[in-house]
């Protein structure tokens, strides 16, 4: 089960998930699991983002689940949007003051060779900038009271 915590500065969340999910559930999902995930990652940069004043980490998560989907069938976008996720990744551990961030190289020769290990590369690498973010463990929803 993926923890969930607050970003600091927002009312947003981010999840801290197992790196084997993005690289193993789509298979089980027909794909379906990737959509979600590479649209939540990048929605959880955005939030981050925008709290901390900054256009860096991209402003439509929307788009960039548009790229990889229909984007996909002139391939030039959805390159240019799992590059700039990666970048985005780079740059959220830049913000949380993560050294070293994500290999380029690295994750480009996982991305040509084995895509599902660069998936589980990719959501390793933003843990660690959730986890050192400063960002708090969400607080539980409120119980109802007893009538």
């Amino acid at each position: 089960m993926a923890e969930e915590i607050q970003i600091p500065g927002t009312e947003a969340t981010a999840k801290i998930r197992s790196p084997w999910a993005p690289a193993l559930l789509p298979f089980v999902t027909f794909f379906i699991y990737y959509f979600v995930w590479y649209y939540k990652i990048n929605r959880e940069m955005v939030d981050l983002g925008r709290a901390r004043g900054t256009d860096e980490l991209g402003d439509s998560p929307g788009k960039s689940l548009l790229a990889v989907t229909l984007g996909a069938l002139i391939i030039v976008p959805a390159l240019l949007s799992t590059y700039n996720t990666a970048k985005r990744i780079q740059t959220t551990q830049r913000i949380s003051g993560i050294e070293p961030q994500l290999n380029g190289w690295l994750a480009l020769v996982m991305y040509l060779l084995i895509s599902p290990v660069f998936f589980a590369y990719e959501q390793s690498e933003l843990n660690k900038a959730w986890q050192s973010a400063g960002a708090t463990p969400a607080s539980p929803p409120e119980p109802a009271p007893a009538a």
